[in-house]
């Protein structure tokens, strides 16, 4: 009977032939790159909308910080708040923040930056009628104010200290004018910021080609692009992704699966880069009503899910270097991230199975899991449930589609990743899935109520505590399992100069050719 080599099977054949082969019969990738100038990249995610406001997924961030820019910029080494689209700022009152702004910086479609730029879109994406995919991001903006063509105010709805680090991350200026004419369906279609590159084609779901916007302003910590032209394509299959950069394909890839990263790293014409990254995972429970596994409603199941849960082995086989278990919803470095007084979760399977046979279910039961990327972890907890009678169907999707699915209460499970946009503060992680928005699906009025303290108080010590306690009753009460950070293994062509953050923003600006 004639066999068929599967897809990784492939692969790895195509690792070792590389391997095997004399730098002479090597394939050279990269050269046709660096040749032309054009930085080649692929990701496995394709954003809803392009414009930053409307969508929430890593590829979305990563493509807004190279064609808009923000009015203050965070470096990524020294945590440094900079100028950028403003010059200077002052905080007037608890809810005021008045911005210099830079003069003749231009849009790429030539209309000029200024105060107008600032207030129109301030105060679109604030307005919950326009329907910005994040709230989290923009609903703390009660407006903008404009003092002169070059000085702004922005006013706060309640005291928000994180407001500067907002305005260094998602919160990009559109020009006004273009964007009061084509809204966000044509700013998709079209984009148009002031950042280092400008858009040349897009073809929706499928690829951007950009190019180095030569017109960049000289004062922005930034800095101008180095490399002439910026490729994105969209390929959903990471084994495909993999497969473009052993041929020659592509530059530069990320979230690699930890086998294929190893491997890479012996390849002669590849580089490997990896580190923790503020991304967190977690497993998110459904407890509301008319949810599709009302069983969840019962904390005994939930304990018994999060018992049968092999963390620590899935991090050290799986997950790989940089990664550790979390006990709380959020990353260890953000303003009052903690899980001082959290309880610990073990794996224990004997634990689980007894809680079950508690609550009613001594053999088990089925469920749905909602994922949208690293579905071999999602499969290593899939195994890890089935040991213990639970027997969970893995839907997986795009994160777009798997986002609703849960927002209209049709998912009972999801394996949820959550990257903050970058935001060192709690209040970028945490209260989007407790405070009674859209992501909420657990809806607990004591927790909603800490978090909206810790995010609108000026006082740190006050900050601290609320956050605290809502995140220890969250531990408590299983709204969710934390379960690791993930680190991010980045494979590139070895002729490519690029530098890896913790933040996972792929500065594209700052590379160039060795």
């Amino acid at each position: 009977m004639k066999r068929t080599m599967t897809r990784s099977g492939w692969l790895s054949a195509l690792f070792s032939a590389l391997l095997l082969a004399s730098p002479f019969m090597a394939p050279t990738p990269g050269l046709a790159s660096k040749r032309d100038d054009t930085i080649r990249y692929a990701n496995d995610q394709a954003p809803e909308n392009i414009d930053p406001y409307f969508n929430n997924v890593r590829i979305g961030v990563i493509i807004g910080a190279q064609v808009w820019d923000t009015l203050v910029y965070r470096d990524p080494k020294t945590n440094e708040y900079k100028g950028n689209l403003a010059k200077s700022w002052k905080q007037i009152d608890d809810r005021t923040i008045e911005f210099e702004l830079r003069q003749g910086v231009k849009f790429h479609n030539g209309e000029a930056f200024d105060a107008d730029s600032v207030v129109y879109t301030l105060n679109f994406v604030a307005d919950p009628a326009n329907k910005v995919t994040t709230q989290q991001n923009v609903n703390w903006i009660e407006k903008a104010v404009k003092i002169d063509p070059y000085r702004v105010r922005v006013i706060t709805r309640q005291v928000f200290p994180a407001a500067i680090e907002y305005l260094a991350g998602p919160v990009v200026i559109h020009p006004a004018k273009y964007y009061a004419e084509v809204g966000p369906r044509g700013m998709n279609a079209k984009p148009v910021g002031t950042g280092p590159w400008k858009l040349v084609s897009h073809t929706p779901g499928k690829s951007l080609l950009l190019e180095r916007n030569d017109d960049y302003f000289a004062e922005s910590p930034k800095g101008r692009a180095k490399i002439r032209r910026l490729e994105m394509r969209f390929i959903p299959d990471r084994q495909t992704q993999m497969a473009e950069m052993l041929s020659g394909g592509m530059d530069l890839i990320m979230n690699v699966a930890k086998d294929q990263a190893e491997q890479s790293a012996r390849v002669p014409h590849l580089q490997v880069v990896s580190g923790e990254t503020m991304r967190i995972v977690f497993l998110q429970f459904n407890t509301l009503d008319g949810a599709p596994a009302p069983q969840l409603k019962d904390i005994r199941v939930r304990r018994a899910i999060a018992h049968a849960i092999d963390r620590e082995s899935i991090v050290r086989n799986i997950v790989g270097a940089g990664a550790r278990v979390l006990h709380t919803v959020c990353f260890p470095s953000q303003f009052g991230c903690t899980d001082e007084g959290a309880p610990r979760i073990s794996y224990d399977p004997v634990l689980s199975k007894k809680l079950l046979a508690e609550a009613g279910f001594p053999n088990g039961f089925e469920i749905d899991i909602h994922a949208y990327r690293e579905r071999n972890q999602t499969e290593a907890m899939i195994g890890n449930l089935q040991a213990v009678g639970i027997r969970a169907r893995l839907n997986f999707a795009q994160y777009a589609a798997m986002r609703d699915q849960v927002r209209a209460n049709k998912s009972a499970l999801s394996h949820q990743t959550w990257g903050s946009f970058s935001v060192n503060d709690v209040s970028a992680s945490t209260p989007v899935y407790f405070t009674f928005q859209a992501d909420d699906i657990s809806r607990d009025p004591e927790v909603r109520d800490l978090l909206v303290r810790g995010d609108n108080s000026v006082d740190p010590a006050v900050r601290k505590a609320s956050y605290r306690d809502a995140l220890k009753l969250i531990a408590e009460r299983l709204y969710a399992v934390p379960l690791w950070s993930l680190p991010t293994y980045y494979v590139a062509t070895k002729d490519l100069n690029f530098s890896a953050y913790p933040d996972e923003m792929v500065r594209f600006w700052e590379m160039s050719w060795k």
